[in-house]
């Protein structure tokens, strides 16, 4: 190829990349954090799809215990019933909150888990269905797409979803919006790895972090302790 043809090629490539970027952003604009506070319960809106946080445990919402987790994840298929046991004990003090951060990258199914999720909670079922994800998840993390399709409609009929709905709800665009919006979430809290704890808005350290997943919780109930009897004083 010659200099003008060289020229003409660079400039097309260009060109396309340029429209590419353009593309993207029009398709998958940034998301606005303004406004929102990582520290709280975050309410629907048009950002996150329409879709809000989704908590369980106390209605005080006093002392917030976050997950930013991954349902492919194995460290957070290890804590969980861990996180179980912790809100078994303090959860009429405690709320916990999880929101989800797919790590694609490394686990290829953990956002069409967190897409089933979603689509459940859109029915009643969200907690029921982040429950099972977790309980099965040795059953659906190394399946081929249509494979772990058929898994997670079989939880669909067992949790007695309108089956129609919720094809159409894991494909949806409020459902991506939601999962898109707790990405960014994250990424503004500096998360960067599953299962990441926050406890009133403070990262918990690795050194707690691993003894839920590990089921140690010794530091964390000491932790979650000494913000109970600072609330009670």
């Amino acid at each position: 190829m010659n200099k003008i043809g060289w020229i003409i090629f660079s400039t097309i490539v260009v060109l396309l990349l340029g429209g590419l970027i353009v593309w993207t952003r029009i398709t998958n604009p940034p998301i606005d954090l303004s406004g929102v506070e990582n520290n709280s319960i975050v309410a629907a809106s048009e950002q996150n799809g329409n879709i809000g946080d989704h908590y369980t445990g106390s209605d005080s919402k006093k002392i917030l215990f976050i997950e930013y987790g991954d349902y492919q994840c194995p460290s957070c298929g290890s804590s969980f019933p861990h996180v179980q046991t912790l809100m078994e004990e303090y959860g009429d003090d405690v709320t916990l909150v999880f929101r989800n951060f797919p790590l694609t990258s490394m686990h290829p199914n953990a956002r069409a888990a967190a897409a089933v999720a979603e689509a459940a909670g859109l029915q009643g079922k969200y907690w029921e269905m982040h429950d099972k994800l977790y309980e099965h998840q040795d059953d659906w993390s190394s399946l081929n797409s249509s494979k772990r399709t058929d898994v997670f409609n079989s939880y669909a009929k067992e949790l007695g979803l309108d089956m129609d709905r919720f094809t159409t709800d894991v494909a949806a665009k409020p459902v991506t919006q939601k999962i898109n919006f707790d990405l960014a979430l994250g990424k503004s809290a500096n998360v960067s790895a599953t299962p990441t704890f926050f406890l009133n808005g403070e990262q918990i350290d690795d050194e707690t972090s691993s003894g839920i997943v590990q089921g140690n919780l010794t530091a964390i109930k000491a932790k979650l302790d000494a913000l109970i009897k600072k609330n009670a004083e």
